[in-house]
């Protein structure tokens, strides 16, 4: 069945429905009442701690985008500015405040150093086919990212129900993914409006194909050892149980537009080979008694 033609117009009043229909979510809002603090910072404090970070980091991707992408079109600009960067940093101060209620030390986020690959691409976008292939790149990077996050808060969720951690469940957790499918979705619509109207020319395609393999990383793996955190998030949330599962649902925007052409293709081999070396690597940590990335 053929995808429905998406407009420019439908892309903004999704930005403008998920802004009014999903506010930031307000820190007194959550009960962050927890039964067991050891036995939930014992069993998912690496996760809470990991995911922390990797929202209050959303002030270094807005600098990363405006690196990129210095023509940013007005939609865009709506979207990380008004929706996704408000929305996003309230999940990180929440958690983070939830990782200190149960003894974790704060979040230390990276929020001003900008990556040296991202600044190469950044000082070549002021060229505008530079400029195209970097805005697909930023929309498949966003959807694999949310998806990522998507899975995760459910597996969170799940958990803490199940230890009868039905506050921080509820109310922390559940809120913040109830506004993830949304972010997920202006992503996905944005990067097939994008190949729908034929903004990239057959060498741009390939030339994000090149660019995506080098570059992918998985989110919040930006400095040595952070690879064996996501791991550890992975294992805990026993996504490893089906790791070609996980990596086929987190990559299945860039698979059907950006290898569209490649029969037969379920993963991207790229994605499941880093999220193999993540768990890989935490199995090393685990197995020299290793610690976390500070």
């Amino acid at each position: 069945m053929a995808r429905a033609t998406i407009t420019p117009q439908q892309l903004r009043d999704h930005v403008l429905t998920l802004g009014e229909k999903h506010p930031p979510i307000s820190l007194d809002s959550v009960d962050r009442t927890v039964h067991d603090a050891v036995g939930v910072r014992e069993t998912f404090g690496p996760v809470i701690g990991y995911l922390s970070r990797v929202e209050l980091e959303v002030d270094r991707n807005v600098l990363e985008l405006l690196t990129l992408l210095p023509e940013v079109d007005e939609t865009d600009r709506l979207f990380f500015a008004d929706v996704w960067q408000p929305q996003e940093i309230q999940h990180g101060l929440i958690l983070d405040r939830l990782q200190q209620d149960l003894g974790m030390d704060p979040a230390e986020p990276n929020t001003t150093v900008i990556s040296p690959k991202v600044r190469v691409l950044g000082a070549l976008s002021h060229l505008r086919p530079v400029q195209e292939v970097a805005r697909l790149l930023y929309y498949l990077t966003g959807a694999a990212t949310e998806r990522s996050a998507v899975l995760a808060y459910n597996k969170l969720s799940a958990g803490l129900e199940d230890m009868g951690e039905h506050a921080i469940a509820r109310t922390v957790v559940a809120p913040i993914k109830q506004q993830e499918p949304g972010h997920f979705a202006y992503y996905r619509l944005a990067a097939t409006q994008m190949v729908q109207a034929g903004v990239l020319k057959p060498w741009q395609v390939r030339l994000t194909q090149v660019l995506r393999r080098r570059s992918f990383a998985l989110v919040g793996v930006n400095k040595p050892g952070q690879d064996a955190d996501y791991g550890q998030v992975v294992s805990t949330l026993g996504l490893e149980e089906d790791l070609a599962g996980f990596a086929r649902d987190i990559s299945r925007v860039e698979r059907e537009l950006l290898w569209a052409g490649q029969r037969g293709m379920e993963v991207p081999g790229y994605v499941l080979a880093a999220l193999k070396d993540a768990v890989g690597a935490y199995r090393d940590r685990v197995a020299t008694g290793g610690a976390a990335t500070a």
